[in-house]
């Protein structure tokens, strides 16, 4: 069983998902990969305002959008996807609050973690691009070799809003 909820944000209306014991997504309204695999499957999903892993996940947003910096950390997350993504997205909870890391950097880590020469930054994008948890896992931190805003399934303006909020541009 899969519980929902949504959360009005100034960025818009968010969709967050719990299985009960952890967060597995955060979507952007009208974002590219709403839902993603998960969202489309046979689950059973409900809305359920009171399960405690969205009121956590609320109250880390408030804060958020509030100027502070909570920790990824600080929730539980099972964000659904391959090996190589969860990799991706592992980096992603390491970028700290207010900096940025490039598409190619991430991919150099990865290739340096798997003990291989190299790993192509575009596969790095496409992982980057499924991440379910958008803001809490903060792919809206990668971008461009050249500093470039580049790629944000919620849209560049968020990402942007995003990158301005933490005062990372």
């Amino acid at each position: 069983m899969y519980y929902y909820t949504k959360y009005v944000s100034p960025i818009g209306e968010l969709t967050l998902l719990s299985d009960g014991n952890a967060l597995t997504g955060l979507w952007i309204r009208e974002q590219k990969y709403f839902g993603s695999d998960l969202m489309n499957a046979k689950y059973s999903i409900e809305k359920n305002d009171c399960d405690e892993i969205l009121k956590k996940t609320k109250n880390w947003l408030d804060r958020y959008f509030k100027g502070e910096k909570p920790d990824a950390c600080e929730l539980k997350l099972n964000p659904h996807g391959g090996e190589f993504r969860q990799e991706v997205w592992k980096i992603l909870c390491e970028i700290p609050y207010g900096e940025t890391i490039s598409y190619g950097e991430i991919a150099k880590r990865i290739a340096d973690i798997r003990g291989i020469k190299s790993m192509s930054a575009q596969a790095v994008g496409q992982a980057v691009g499924r991440n379910p948890i958008g803001i809490i896992i903060p792919c809206h931190r990668v971008i461009g070799k050249n500093g470039n805003l580049t790629g944000y399934a919620g849209g560049i303006d968020i990402k942007k809003w995003l990158l301005t909020h933490e005062k990372a541009i």
